[in-house]
């Protein structure tokens, strides 16, 4: 009798089931269809990702947490395309013709950043990414939790991948004397120095300064764009940016510079000097000091890109003279008894190690980290660029910037109403 239930009751549901379909189906209501197909793709999309983001590692790749495909998908910069795996609703989301570069966009994060860096990645998607669908990796020294997960793989158009840092690139190296460095951080709160009493800072700058790029997951990439949390995009993004830093011949890029808060970097460029009199050959011969030095490198005059936006090369990156200069900045001991800033610390090295035309300013790619605005000058500029940006926020010629500075040293003219924007 209780079979006799069960298959009464299958028969009942597949029954209004099938005349459910048969109304759609033949309904001459198209917007009815149409509302339909789209919440069953949502529908489907979002159970692919659910598919695809268990936690998993793979084999060989110490301290990654998860990602959300298989490992042989990792962008390939001869092939024809790279097909999405959760194109995004805003705009076409139709992907761009063309190669895509093997590259990635990489965070640093904490869970509690969550919501932050979210905002960031809609700016990024919406703006670039919906189109292209480069991966995104996340790192973080803690595992990122099932919540931080789940949101941003819903967020990103192409693999988001989770990396954990190991404590040999998140805590104090052998050689630090811990208790001097407590110091340090006491003496800069009494001053008030910004972020001077803070350790996990410190981590931070020195992660970034020259370890990021030898977490294993970045070690499958050759270019890199970074994003941190609460940034926004002003502009479309029309065109790919890698792509455009490798024909180009480009290495590493901004959109702000401005000067370094000097009681946070005392003795760095005493460092610097000492390394370019050991390493002479690692010296560019048409390197952009001008930009870093007033007087032809006696004094660093504080100016650098500001890097919680950069484009650059990863190869570079790894390449023998970074890793001579970080090593050896590393040794002198000015991320835990000073406060060196990652900052000064890229920014003296493109500007020493490279040749002036590696480096590149993107005034279409208007961005946003508090509390500096860079907005392109130029009215039909930002008009071709749908940018919502308010060309008098924008800092560039501003004079705490040096922007202006990387102009002059290069002998660009400046656009066209810059002056109204000081």
């Amino acid at each position: 009798m209780a079979g006799g239930t069960r298959l009464f009751r299958y028969i009942v549901i597949a029954f209004v089931a099938l005349i459910t379909i048969l109304y759609l189906t033949g309904s001459s209501n198209s917007a009815t269809r149409e509302q339909f197909k789209s919440a069953t793709d949502k529908l489907r999309t979002q159970g692919s990702n659910l598919l695809n983001t268990g936690s998993r590692k793979t084999p060989g790749t110490k301290g990654e947490l998860a990602h959300s495909d298989t490992a042989d998908t990792s962008p390939n910069p001869y092939a024809d395309s790279t097909p999405p795996h959760n194109v995004l609703s805003s705009g076409s989301g139709k992907p761009a013709p063309g190669p895509r570069m093997n590259a990635t966009f990489v965070t640093l994060a904490r869970n509690s950043d969550v919501w932050e860096i979210s905002q960031s990645i809609r700016h990024v998607e919406d703006r670039f990414n919906r189109n292209y669908n480069y991966d995104w990796v996340f790192l973080n020294d803690k595992p990122f939790d099932d919540t931080f997960k789940r949101i941003t793989t819903a967020l990103t158009s192409g693999r988001a991948r989770y990396g954990l840092i190991g404590p040999e690139h998140w805590g104090y190296p052998e050689y630090i004397d811990q208790e001097k460095a407590a110091r340090v951080r006491e003496d800069m709160k009494r001053r008030q120095i910004i972020y001077g009493d803070s350790e996990s800072y410190r981590h931070m700058c020195r992660y970034e300064s020259g370890l990021f790029f030898q977490h294993p997951l970045m070690l499958e990439y050759e270019w890199y764009w970074r994003v941190e949390p609460s940034v926004k995009l002003f502009c479309d993004v029309a065109y790919d940016p890698f792509a455009y830093m490798a024909q180009h011949g480009k290495k590493y890029s901004f959109t702000i510079s401005l000067y370094e808060y000097a009681e946070t970097i005392e003795t760095l460029w005493e460092s610097v000097t000492k390394f370019i009199k050991k390493h002479p050959q690692h010296i560019a011969p048409n390197n952009a000091m001008d930009f870093i030095s007033d007087d032809g490198g006696v004094k660093y005059n504080m100016c650098h890109f500001w890097s919680n936006f950069e484009i650059g090369n990863l190869n570079w990156l790894r390449g023998p003279a970074y890793t001579d200069y970080f090593n050896f900045l590393d040794r002198e001991g000015g991320f835990f008894y000073e406060r060196w800033g990652d900052a000064p610390v890229h920014s003296i090295a493109a500007a020493l190690m490279l040749n002036k035309t590696e480096i590149h300013f993107f005034n279409d790619i208007a961005y946003y980290h508090v509390p500096f605005t860079h907005c392109p000058t130029g009215e039909q500029l930002r008009v071709d660029l749908k940018c919502s940006c308010d060309p008098g926020e924008n800092f560039d010629w501003n004079g705490y910037s040096c922007t202006g500075r990387w102009f002059d040293i290069n002998g660009m003219k400046r656009p066209a109403g810059y002056e109204k924007e000081n």
